[in-house]
């Protein structure tokens, strides 16, 4: 018999107890006198009680409506609560997982840059493709689309990637917002779809130095006195291509406005106008600059063996090897600048990509980045220079000495 209480009678239940209304909704009165409805079930051979609401928030004839969407649950084999808790994982997403992930880690984390490093590659790499995602759809197919852009040109970036990813899915689901395998975990999954870490160091074409390494790397590229060091030096601070260094002349350079303007038959990358390139220099970059030696009729910045020329485009590449080993290449910093600005800077990812002349297909982002955003890539410079010139020694737990022994 459905509907047996009135709206009297709840006003008047003072004693601990439940009270049937009939069809499975029952009116509970606990401790406190507090009270509310329970819907009582059986399914798959055991009583389930899903909870409708206090009382009075929650009126008679609003409880009945609820009792009622879940007997036409059960009558189509669905099981109210499970899918209560489906419904509410799906409007959960992954980066509100992540960021519930990191709230609950934080505390626990001995170095207080580890949270912005966290924050950072995720909104970097992970954000831009599956943030908006329902956590409990982040499927193998989803990761793979984060990963695989990384992983060919910073496999030990898309390695920190995917151990970000792996924990947050984790934590989803020990907290009931997913269920199954985990898509990000690497033995017996991801392990298929990449090379390893050491087969893909002998087939990638720009490998790149792990930006913790830089400071050791940058102290000892300072105590070599030749041109093609300091080539080399400039590069690392500017971020650029190496053909555009190669090729620099003094009539590109504004020194007192700290200016680099760079032609865009030489930027090694299609600009949008078809414009120069205007590249931020750092003070160190400056002083680089400014300790140059110069040849009478030589328009190069950085001269060459050959009177008239400039420094050919293996002379950094050379120094490279000889200072850590083969296979290592100048173009790889670019990726050690990009790795360093995802993990330790709060600059926007539209700031380091101007910094690095990419091409920006979004329209609203090529809108926003029309002005070059000179100057916020000129502050990002300048802390680039700043992170490079520190000590090779552990510094908050960034900063780690150069040895081949790391890189090999």
């Amino acid at each position: 018999m459905l509907h047996r209480l009135t709206a009297t009678q709840l006003k008047s239940f003072t004693e601990r107890g439940r009270y049937a209304d009939g069809g499975g909704l029952w009116f509970q009165v606990s401790a406190f006198n507090t009270r509310a409805w329970i819907f009582q079930y059986r399914i798959g051979g055991r009583v389930r009680q899903k909870g409708l609401g206090p009382y009075p928030q929650v009126g008679l004839e609003k409880a009945r409506k609820k009792a009622g969407k879940c007997r036409d649950q059960l009558d189509d084999g669905i099981d109210p609560i499970a899918d209560t808790k489906a419904q509410a994982r799906k409007k959960t997403t992954f980066k509100q997982m992540a960021t519930a992930y990191v709230e609950a880690q934080a505390p626990g984390w001995r170095n207080a840059k580890h949270r912005q490093q966290w924050t950072n590659t995720l909104t970097t790499y992970v954000y831009p493709d599956i943030g908006d995602e329902a956590v409990c759809d982040v499927d193998k197919t989803k990761v793979l689309k984060v990963l695989k852009p990384v992983w060919a040109k910073t496999p030990e970036t898309a390695e920190r990637i995917r151990g970000r990813i792996e924990k947050i899915l984790d934590y989803a689901k020990s907290n009931g917002a997913r269920e199954g395998d985990n898509p990000a975990a690497w033995r017996g999954n991801l392990a298929h779809d990449f090379p390893g870490r050491s087969r893909l160091a002998r087939v990638k074409n720009h490998e790149a130095m792990p930006y913790t390494a830089v400071p050791g790397f940058m102290t000892e590229l300072r105590k070599r006195d030749s041109i093609s060091a300091r080539a080399l030096e400039f590069t690392i601070l500017t971020a650029a291509r190496t053909g555009a260094v190669i090729g620099a002349t003094w009539h590109e350079l504004d020194l007192a406005e700290k200016l680099w303007t760079v032609p865009p038959d030489r930027a090694g990358v299609k600009i949008e106008g078809n414009k120069p390139k205007v590249v931020p220099l750092c003070d160190r970059a400056i002083t680089i600059l400014k300790a140059l030696p110069r040849e009478d009729g030589n328009p190069h910045v950085f001269v060459g063996g050959t009177r008239g020329k400039g420094i050919s485009n293996m002379a950094m590449l050379e120094l490279v090897r000889g200072m850590v080993r083969k296979g290592m290449t100048v173009h790889g910093f670019r990726s050690s600048f990009k790795d360093w600005a995802a993990e330790c800077t709060r600059y926007e990812n539209i700031v380091s990509e101007a910094a690095l002349w990419h091409a920006v297909a979004d329209k609203v982002e090529a809108a926003y980045r029309r002005g070059d955003l000179l100057e916020k890539r000129r502050r990002l410079m300048r802390d680039w220079m700043n992170y490079c010139a520190q000590p090779p020694a552990k510094r908050d737990g960034v900063v780690t000495p150069l040895r081949k022994g790391d890189l090999a």
